[in-house]
């Protein structure tokens, strides 16, 4: 099951949990008035999954590419690494699902605050548009993961800040209907 909690301010390794000191847990709730979306599947039949087959068509997913992170896999590694870790939002949903490895993805909440949530093999994620958000790492240095799009595949991500896009605006929107 996934866990998420509030980030301690700690500029120390990015790959590291860096928890609050006591924890401050994150509920799948709490997770959800975030417009995050999280679902738990069979990783290791990814590919003939009803469950993954039916999210697909329910969601209008219509293409998928599947990427590994790790120093040995990935063109420009390092450069990667740090652009993925710069605050970011997207005018479209971002959705990833963890096939083998383990990373981070931390969202702000809606008083401006990280959460971290750890990702492991399984785990679906859907970051709505509009977020903030940044993905890392953990400390084992490698993930697998597959990428979905309804439509073709929008790569562009934008920098904090990035407060007048619509995706944004109607993002805060949401958050506002959520208080």
């Amino acid at each position: 099951m996934v866990q998420a909690w509030y980030m301690d301010e700690s500029q120390e390794d990015q790959r590291a949990p860096h928890r609050q000191q006591p924890n401050r847990a994150v509920s799948l709730e709490q997770l959800r008035r975030l417009g995050v979306v999280y679902r738990r599947l069979d990783a290791d039949n990814y590919e003939t999954d009803p469950c993954l087959k039916e999210i697909r068509r329910a969601e209008n997913y219509s293409w998928m590419d599947i990427v590994t992170i790790h120093k040995d896999k990935l063109p420009n590694y390092e450069e990667k690494i740090k652009t993925f870790y710069e605050e970011h939002l997207h005018l479209d949903d971002e959705i990833r699902y963890i096939l083998d490895g383990s990373g981070y993805f931390d969202v702000r909440d809606k008083d401006d605050k990280w959460i971290r949530i750890s990702m492991e093999k399984g785990d679906m994620i859907t970051l709505p548009a509009g977020i903030y958000h940044r993905f890392t790492l953990d400390e084992n240095n490698y993930v697998k993961a597959m990428r979905l799009f309804v439509g073709e595949p929008v790569w562009t991500a934008y920098n904090r800040p990035a407060d007048d896009f619509p995706a944004r605006k109607q993002y805060m929107k949401f958050l506002a209907n959520e208080a």
